[in-house]
């Protein structure tokens, strides 16, 4: 099953706001905080030109603006395109200023995230990782540690995005177990993800660039497949 992702940063996005949707930009001035508006408009770009390479359709704004990113009533983001729903499944992630869209087809269960690979504390570890995963942050050396825990967070972000929860469940409620066997072209290694209440999530890792980025997804993906955009794709031609 083929997952594909896209990644955008800030800087990236066009400053002008002609290519949301009537509904986005009627949202989009409900958020008072600077940095809340930043991060919204950030996914919504980036699940924007993820969506029109999956369905082939020209990157300009008046594409655009006829896709329409809505939270479903669990928080997932779900697109729209003239107002029926798009046959796609897809995750959105942001985080420092960088953000990732993974795109599926109809149906999967699927989760994103990336995490900066930064310090954590013994605290952190103990309060959301579980037994299994506190020992195997035990034995990892210095050097790996860090981006370790950054994975594990990542992980499990992701499987509880896939289960369509969120935080609302306890971080304990899923168990990562990371696969380091194998890497393909593109930097990508698999897992599992284990839920308590009985499901297995398959998945990938990536660390590069000091981020962690992760994907899982039932039935179990392939590899994460980046999106070839040309050079003109997204351009700026609406800033």
């Amino acid at each position: 099953m083929n997952v594909y992702w896209f990644e955008q940063k800030e800087a990236d996005v066009p400053a002008a706001n002609d290519w949301l949707s009537a509904n986005e930009a009627f949202c989009l001035t409900g958020l008072r905080i600077a940095k809340r508006r930043t991060d919204w408009r950030l996914g919504r770009w980036t699940a924007k030109c993820a969506l029109s390479a999956y369905l082939e359709m020209p990157a300009n704004p008046q594409v655009f603006n006829k896709i329409d990113i809505r939270p479903a009533p669990s928080g997932a983001p779900e697109a729209f395109f003239g107002e029926q729903p798009a046959a796609v499944t897809i995750s959105l992630s942001h985080r420092s200023g960088v953000a990732i869209c993974a795109v599926a087809m109809s149906g999967v269960e699927m989760g994103c995230d990336l995490e900066m690979v930064e310090p954590r504390s013994d605290a952190f570890v103990a309060d959301y990782f579980t037994v299994e995963e506190q020992a195997l942050v035990a034995r990892a050396s210095t050097a790996d540690r860090t981006w370790l825990l950054a994975l594990l967070w990542s992980a499990k972000e992701s499987a509880l995005k896939a289960l369509r929860e969120g935080l609302r469940l306890d971080t304990w409620s899923v168990i990562v177990n990371p696969l380091a066997e194998s890497f393909d072209l593109n930097g990508w290694s698999p897992m599992s993800v284990r839920y308590t209440g009985g499901q297995v999530f398959q998945g990938w890792w990536q660390n590069a660039g000091n981020v962690v980025r992760t994907v899982v997804a039932d039935p179990p993906p392939d590899s994460p497949i980046p999106f070839k955009i040309p050079a003109h794709f997204c351009d700026r031609a609406s800033r």
